[in-house]
C-alpha cells in the first residue's frame, strides 16, 4: 500500500459535542424535543486558531445523530441536532478549506446505537428480514432476541460485517460525506472489525475519492499486518503514546527508546497517527505535569507520523478520565466562544506549540522519517530522525534530558537550534 498521496498532516482533534457545550446524557428544552440547535459555528474561532498555530487539518469527533456521546449513531447521514444541521457542517468544511485545513470525520462503523431505525426494524420484522441481516442477533436467546454488542455495551449493537449490505451501507456513507466536503476518515474501533471488511469497502471509497486519508483506531495488536490486510492508510499509535507518558512518569527513557525502535518499524510500512492526548485518555498535562507536556509534544513533533493534537492540550488543559458514567466529561470540556476568552494561564503552552509546530512545518520530510536511537540512559535519551527517499541525508538530533530540573529538549540540525 502506498501513502504517497497523503500530505504530512498535523491534526487538531476536537470532540464537538463537548467543545460546544451540547448535553451528552440529559437533554432539556429544544434538545429534549429533538429540535436543531445551531452550536457547530462555535468551533469556527477555534479552527481559525488551529490554522494560526500552523496545523493543517481538523479531526472532528462524532458529528452524526446519536443518542448520547456520539458513538451510538442513529443516523449516519444526518448531523446531530444538538450540533446543528447539514448546512452548519458544510459551512465548517468551507471555512476549514478556506484556511487551508483538511477535515477528518469520525466514522462509527463497527456498531450502531440500539435506537438506530435499522436495528429497531430488525427486531420488529424478525430473522428473515433484510434489516436483520445487518446485525448478529441470537433469536433464540433466553428472554428474547439478543444482539452482539461492542465490548458488552447493550446500547452499542454490532454490525454483521460478513453481510454485503453492511459494506454497501458503510461505503455509501463514507463516499457521500466526502462528496459533501470531508477529506479524511477516522474509523472508530477499527480493531473490532475484520480487516477484510475494510479491504472490501475502501477501494470503493477511493474510486470516487482517491486522495482520501483513512486512519483506523487500533489500540493493540499487529499494526503492520492489520494495515496490510485492511488497506488503511494508518492507525492510531497507542504504543508510542503509552511509552511517552510512561517514560516521563517513571523517569525511564529506555521504554521510550524501545518504542521509538518499534515506531520506525511501523513508519517503514505506513504513516501512523501519533498523539499524546485524545478524547479517551487522561490529559497529558495531568499525567506528566506542564513541563512533561512540553517534552511529550516535542517528541511527537520530531518523529515520523501524522501528529494529532487534542483540543485544549495546546493550552495545557488538565482533565482526568475516570471509569464511571460521565467519566469522560473532564477530558471533553466545553470551550468558551473564542480563544480570547481563555484565562491566559495556558498562553505559554500555546506559544510553545506554535514553535514546535513551526519547526515541524519547516521539515515536512519528518512525516516519513526513521528514528535512530543514539544514546539511552534512564534520564537521558538522544535520537536522530533521518529522511528517506529524496530526503535521504536530512536529519535532526533530539536530546531529551531529565537530569536537571523538570527536563529539557534540544533539537538541532537542518538549520535548527531549538531548546524547549
Amino acid at each position: 500500500m502506498s501513502t504517497a498521496h497523503i500530505p504530512g498532516d498535523l491534526w487538531w482533534h476536537v470532540y464537538p459535542l463537548g467543545a460546544v457545550g451540547a448535553p451528552i446524557r440529559e437533554r432539556h428544552g429544544a434538545d429534549a424535543a429533538g429540535e436543531v440547535v445551531h452550536r457547530l459555528d462555535r468551533l469556527t474561532p477555534w479552527i481559525e486558531r488551529a490554522a494560526d498555530l500552523g496545523l493543517t487539518g481538523i479531526q472532528l469527533g462524532p458529528v452524526f445523530a446519536s443518542s448520547t456521546h456520539g458513538y451510538d449513531t442513529t443516523d449516519h447521514d444526518a448531523v446531530d441536532p444538538r450540533l446543528g444541521d447539514r448546512a452548519d457542517l458544510e459551512r465548517l468544511f468551507a471555512r476549514a478549506h478556506d484556511l487551508g485545513l483538511r477535515v477528518m470525520l469520525d466514522g462509527v462503523f463497527n456498531h450502531v446505537g440500539a435506537r438506530h431505525p435499522l436495528f429497531r426494524r430488525a427486531l420488529a420484522e424478525g430473522p428473515g428480514s433484510d434489516a436483520a441481516r445487518l446485525f448478529r442477533i441470537d433469536w433464540s436467546a433466553p428472554g428474547g432476541p439478543r444482539a452482539a454488542t461492542f465490548e458488552g455495551h447493550d446500547a452499542l449493537v454490532a454490525l454483521n460485517h460478513d453481510e454485503p449490505a453492511v459494506a454497501d451501507l458503510v461505503a455509501g456513507v463514507m463516499t457521500r460525506w466526502l462528496d459533501a466536503g470531508a477529506d479524511a476518515w477516522r474509523l472508530d474501533a477499527a480493531y473490532a472489525v475484520p480487516p477484510e471488511f475494510w479491504a472490501r469497502v475502501l477501494p470503493r471509497v477511493r474510486d470516487a475519492h482517491p486522495d482520501v486519508t483513512v486512519i483506523g483506531e487500533v489500540i493493540h495488536g499487529d499494526y503492520v499486518d492489520l494495515v496490510a490486510r485492511s488497506g488503511l492508510d494508518g492507525v492510531t499509535q497507542y504504543e508510542l503514546w503509552k511509552a511517552i507518558w510512561s517514560s516521563l512518569v517513571d523517569r525511564n527513557l529506555f521504554e521510550l527508546a524501545w518504542a521509538l525502535d518499534r515506531h520506525t518499524g511501523f513508519v517503514e510500512h505506513f504513516r501512523p497517527m501519533t498523539f499524546v492526548g485524545n478524547h479517551d485518555v487522561t490529559r497529558i498535562a495531568s499525567t506528566v505535569g506542564d513541563r512533561g507536556a512540553v517534552l511529550a509534544l516535542a517528541v511527537l513533533m520530531t518523529v515520523g507520523g501524522s501528529p494529532s493534537l487534542y483540543y485544549g492540550d495546546e493550552d495545557a488543559f488538565r482533565g482526568v478520565k475516570e471509569e464511571r458514567i460521565g467519566g469522560d466529561d473532564a477530558v471533553r470540556p466545553a470551550l468558551p466562544d473564542s480563544p480570547a476568552e481563555l484565562s491566559g494561564l495556558g498562553a505559554w503552552m500555546v506559544e510553545t506549540t506554535r514553535v514546535l509546530v513551526g519547526m515541524r512545518r519547516r521539515h515536512p520530510w519528518l512525516a516519513d522519517a526513521r528514528t535512530e536511537v543514539v544514546e539511552t540512559l534512564n534520564e537521558r535519551l538522544v535520537y536522530r530522525s533521518v529522511g528517506v527517499g529524496p530526503d535521504a541525508g536530512r536529519s535532526i538530533t533530539v536530546e531529551l534530558d531529565l537530569t536537571a530540573g523538570e527536563g529539557s529538549v534540544r533539537i538541532t540540525g537542518e538549520g535548527e537550534s531549538l531548546t524547549v
